[in-house]
């Protein structure tokens, strides 16, 4: 059974996946895919790890959202705080663009 907050949560990755180039879109489409399970979860750990050591020049902060995201496919407890967070940056973006049109 899909709960509220996995149809949400996969809204909001199709909406991302959209707007993404196709080159980065179809490795997370594909990750995303429910056999893709056994790969999903250890890039979500490996980016998070990566996430942690951000202070290296090819690991950045930009990995832990993106492997805690991947997480939220598999572990519930993950999923409601992952839209909290994609709400407000979505938010946070739309205002930052509106801000700059203006200017």
């Amino acid at each position: 059974m899909i709960d509220k907050d996995e149809t949400r949560l996969n809204r909001h990755f199709h909406r991302m996946e959209t707007q993404l180039p196709e080159w980065i879109a179809r490795p997370i489409r594909w990750l995303r895919v429910p056999s893709s399970r056994w790969v999903r979860v250890p890039v979500g750990l490996l980016l998070i790890a990566g996430g942690i050591f951000s202070v290296l020049p090819v690991l950045g902060l930009w990995m832990l959202p993106l492997g805690l995201l991947l997480l939220a496919e598999d572990l519930p407890f993950l999923r409601r705080p992952m839209l909290r967070t994609l709400l407000w940056v979505e938010r946070r973006w739309l205002r930052w663009r509106r801000s700059r049109r203006r200017r």
